[in-house]
């Protein structure tokens, strides 16, 4: 009797323990919505006091890390500004680009924020901010290239980061099958891999590439003509809206009193934000 009501017992125990486990595993720490439906991403960001931004940290001027081991950039400056006003802490976060998607809907950012195209994609997968910023698609190549233009890329080995709009964008072009792609983790280490005689051109965006060019004296040629025009937005997940409004109010602010004008400026020479 007391052996069957020892087992009995233990029975009972482990089942009641396997269904507070498999109610704890079907719950979503991401998820910003209360059983009611009511969006709580804002309060949720406003509670932990803390706003935390994915990036890829090798994205230079947009987000990356400097000589001294700091993630800088335009973007961090503007997320910054964004958080102060919010009054909570930016957390600087580097994801692996391929996942970001991954990350953001498991929780473990809050947005992705470092220079992210707007494609049809995103726009699907995720709740993409008022575009901030424009960019094109560009070809760089060393001054000393016989590539004197796009037609001459037949037959030659172009890098382009992995997981990017850019190689979307290259694979996409009528050309494509004519040269050799080289996917890559990001852009600095594409145009390291070209510098280095491992592929003939880097295909990216021109805001990297000129501030590339610019910043550290290389003596790189942007071969003229792009192969499309893009925008930046800042994305958050699906149902985060009240988030996701609220930074884009913030930074409408910043556009009307001139702070985000500022920022750009110290980046990029002039106010090149398309911020309404």
């Amino acid at each position: 009797m007391k052996k069957t009501f020892l087992t009995r017992l233990l029975s009972a125990a482990a089942a009641a323990s396997m269904l507070v486990m498999g109610c704890a595993c079907g719950s979503s720490t991401s998820s910003s919505e209360t059983s009611t439906g009511e969006d709580t991403s804002l309060q949720k960001v406003l509670d932990a006091k803390q706003l935390i931004l994915g990036l890829d940290a090798s994205f230079p001027p947009m987000g990356f890390t400097d000589d001294n081991n700091e993630i800088v950039g335009f973007d961090i400056d503007v997320a910054q500004e964004v958080c102060n006003r919010m009054g909570v802490e930016l957390v600087k976060r580097p994801i692996n680009w391929d996942t970001k998607e991954q990350d953001l809907n498991v929780g473990t950012i809050d947005c992705i924020w470092n220079g992210m195209s707007v494609n049809a994609s995103r726009q699907e997968a995720m709740n993409l901010s008022d575009p901030y910023m424009q960019n094109e698609m560009i070809f760089v190549v060393p001054a000393n290239s016989s590539v004197k233009s796009m037609d001459d890329l037949s037959g030659k080995t172009v890098g382009v980061q992995s997981g990017s709009t850019a190689q979307e964008i290259l694979e996409g072009w009528d050309k494509y099958s004519e040269i050799t792609a080289s996917p890559l983790e990001d852009n600095v280490e594409a145009l390291r891999q070209m510098e280095l005689g491992f592929s003939d051109a880097v295909f990216l965006d021109s805001v990297v590439a000129n501030y590339f060019i610019t910043s550290n004296d290389k003596d790189y040629v942007v071969l003229e003509g792009n192969l499309e025009a893009e925008e930046y937005a800042i994305g958050f997940r699906k149902n985060d809206q009240a988030l996701r409004d609220k930074v884009q109010q913030t930074l409408s602010e910043m556009k009307s009193d001139g702070t985000l004008g500022e920022i750009s400026t110290k980046w990029f020479g002039s106010d090149v934000t398309t911020v309404k």
